[in-house]
């Protein structure tokens, strides 16, 4: 009898963890990734965390060739690397269609290894993508900016390998230095304007 019963608990307990899975899968599935680069990732960082649906933003470095680099190794560069923003989000209350248009909006895509003052391969407009399905939006996106743009948009399209997180002071660094002067002449006025266009959220701060 003991038997039975022991048998009967094991099958009821494999029952509920064949019913578990796929609620923790379904969990996993929720959240994507996307990688975009688009100038100095201070500024895209400070745009992509004042979406709704933008879990984190994570600056650092992707596209090169170097392993684990530095700042100052990239900012040299060599690296290949460019100074990207890794963006987790929730698909459900976020497209990556919708990333990307605030991509388009958030820098010129134009320019050739430029954006404003900041100058360097390092620079350059570039998007990551994570699957097939990723590069096809971006594609299609890419076209549609196109279409609005009088100027040949130079944005690369190539397939994520790396992301290396930069230094540990510069995540959040628009919000920790608004005051600075690079954030009041540059990314301020980028935020700003954004807002006027109701492309993010207005949660600029006062300069501390």
């Amino acid at each position: 009898m003991k038997t039975f019963f022991s048998t009967l608990l094991a099958v009821g307990t494999l029952s509920l963890a064949v019913v578990a899975q796929p609620t923790n899968s379904m969990n996993t599935n929720k959240i994507e990734t996307a990688t975009l680069g688009g100038g100095c990732f201070w500024c895209m960082e400070a745009v992509y965390e004042r979406l709704p649906g933008v879990i984190s933003v994570t600056s650092g470095f992707a596209g090169g060739h170097t392993i684990n680099p530095t700042y100052h190794e990239v900012c040299g560069g060599d690296t290949g690397h460019a100074e990207v923003t890794q963006i987790t989000f929730d698909p459900a209350k976020i497209s990556y269609a919708k990333l990307l248009e605030v991509f388009w909006q958030a820098h010129d895509p134009t320019t050739l290894n430029r954006q404003g003052a900041d100058e360097g391969t390092q620079y350059r407009s570039i998007i990551l993508y994570h699957d097939e399905k990723q590069k096809l939006v971006a594609e299609k996106s890419k076209l549609a900016a196109q279409a609005e743009s009088t100027k040949a948009i130079v944005t690369e399209i190539v397939p994520f390998t790396k992301f290396y997180p930069a230094e540990d002071y510069h995540q959040g660094y628009y919000d920790a230095n608004s005051s600075q002067p690079y954030c009041q002449v540059v990314i301020t006025p980028k935020l700003e304007k954004l807002e006027h266009r109701k492309v993010i959220e207005p949660t600029v701060q006062t300069p501390k």
